[in-house]
């Protein structure tokens, strides 16, 4: 299947976990990819994977100047972006008690800020029928202890979604959100837990799990590049959860 063929894709985030795998998935079928992060040679060695001619920027989406500086190489490369998967967000959790100012505003500057304007600032990139989705999460949807900020952080996202899309329905351009579950990636392991506690939290998780395992960055990719596709030309401001039946 090419169903990006001569498409423009745009990943934020592309360089590893989630969004590396969409980045991927895009190219596989014919897009010309852009991929953000914040580690030069982590981004360098995502390009590599996903593949020649892929563009890639450091931009880090809570400073404004650096996503027009996106924006205008996005413009000079390639002229609009026809599918944009924002991805870009932190995962930071501790107890509600040890909460501190600087703990919440740089998940809901990265989480809510970044979401926000880097939709705002590709806008004029963004034409009829292209299509926009934002990564949120099953911690907008249920309450876990020690996710108070990161779960609020989601669940704007998800509110996001709706709006922006009754915002931008009239300029042909769709709006929609996922919801990942426990996702097979290095998250964890950047935790910086010892061995076994490490192994004893991923049990745990997949014990939360119906099905009993973790996804797979190349089962979320699926759900995106479908919201993206002409398939979904009918689905606009709807939030799919990837989940492995975790919210049941």
């Amino acid at each position: 299947m090419a169903r990006f063929d001569g498409k423009v894709a745009v990943v934020t985030g592309g360089n590893s976990g989630i969004g590396l795998a969409v980045a991927k998935a895009f190219a596989r079928e014919g897009a010309s990819v852009v991929v953000t992060g914040r580690d030069e040679a982590a981004l360098q060695s995502a390009a590599k994977e996903i593949g020649a001619g892929t563009l890639a920027v450091r931009a880090d989406a809570t400073r404004l100047a650096e996503l027009d500086s996106l924006m205008s190489q996005v413009k000079s490369r390639h002229g609009r972006i026809d599918a944009l998967f924002v991805n870009a967000g932190v995962g930071k959790f501790v107890p509600f008690e040890q909460v501190t100012e600087a703990f919440y505003d740089e998940i809901m500057n990265v989480n809510v800020k970044g979401v926000f304007f880097t939709v705002h600032k590709a806008l004029p990139l963004l034409g009829p029928g292209s299509a926009v989705v934002l990564n949120a999460s099953i911690n907008a949807h249920k309450g876990m202890p020690g996710t108070t900020v990161y779960g609020a952080s989601k669940a704007a996202v998800l509110n996001m979604a709706r709006t922006m899309a009754a915002d931008l329905v009239a300029r042909g351009i769709r709006v929609n959100s996922i919801s990942p579950g426990p996702i097979e990636s290095a998250l964890l392991s950047r935790l910086g837990m010892p061995d076994e506690q490490l192994r004893q939290t991923k049990d745990w998780i997949r014990g939360q799990v119906p099905m009993k395992r973790f996804g797979t960055g190349d089962e979320i990719a699926e759900a995106v590049l479908h919201l993206c596709s002409a398939g979904a030309g009918f689905t606009t401001g709807a939030d799919l959860v990837i989940d492995g039946g975790m919210t049941l």
